[in-house]
């Protein structure tokens, strides 16, 4: 079986500010766009190869996987499956806020106008489920959101509620996860 890579989008004003993004389409910073530079030239030197970048709708991700593209030359397309999790009412408030963090422990509940985290997983699980059939053929990298991240982890591995809470990966980190559970974050950063 073959492997799947991970990116999280470069930063936003919003990182910065510690808020919730969510489905709310926040541009990158100056730093966020010479991350996702950065990140595509480390992919390069790395040797990192790759048929084809999948990205998030989301202009955060859609920029970070360009710089990526335009470096590497791989090619990318959008996989509206990859768009973060809509956090409903939560979007814009504080990330670390004491009731947002007892609305992630309701993996059924959907954040007033939001989506759940069982809608969430479905459809990345279902994404997760078709490139692992393709794995042995084809080697994408998912160019999405933190929340995203989450989900593909839970996907390798067992987590916790709280595990799964807690995960997180930092702005334009790459991770490398192999259909037969091993895993390597990539530190190109």
């Amino acid at each position: 079986m073959g492997c799947v890579y991970f990116v999280r989008h470069g930063q936003t004003v919003w990182n910065v500010e510690n808020k919730i993004c969510g489905a709310t389409d926040i541009e990158l910073t100056e730093m966020g766009h010479q991350q996702a530079i950065e990140t595509g030239e480390k992919i390069l030197a790395e040797g990192i190869k790759a048929d084809e970048i999948l990205y998030s709708p989301l202009v955060r991700a859609a920029e970070t996987a360009r710089h990526i593209s335009e470096i590497t030359g791989i090619p990318a397309r959008v996989e509206p499956r990859l768009k973060e999790q809509n956090f409903g009412k939560w979007e814009a408030t504080p990330r670390n806020g004491k009731e947002f963090q007892k609305a992630k422990e309701e993996f059924c509940c959907r954040h007033e106008g939001g989506e759940s985290m069982l809608q969430l997983a479905q459809r990345v699980y279902n994404l997760l489920d078709e490139i692992r059939e393709e794995s042995d053929d084809k080697t994408y990298i998912l160019v999405a959101h933190n929340g995203i991240a989450r989900v593909v982890q839970s996907y390798f591995y067992e987590m916790t509620n709280a595990e799964y809470a807690a995960f997180g990966v930092k702005n334009c980190a790459v991770v490398r996860y192999d259909f037969n559970n091993n895993t390597e974050e990539i530190d190109i950063n």
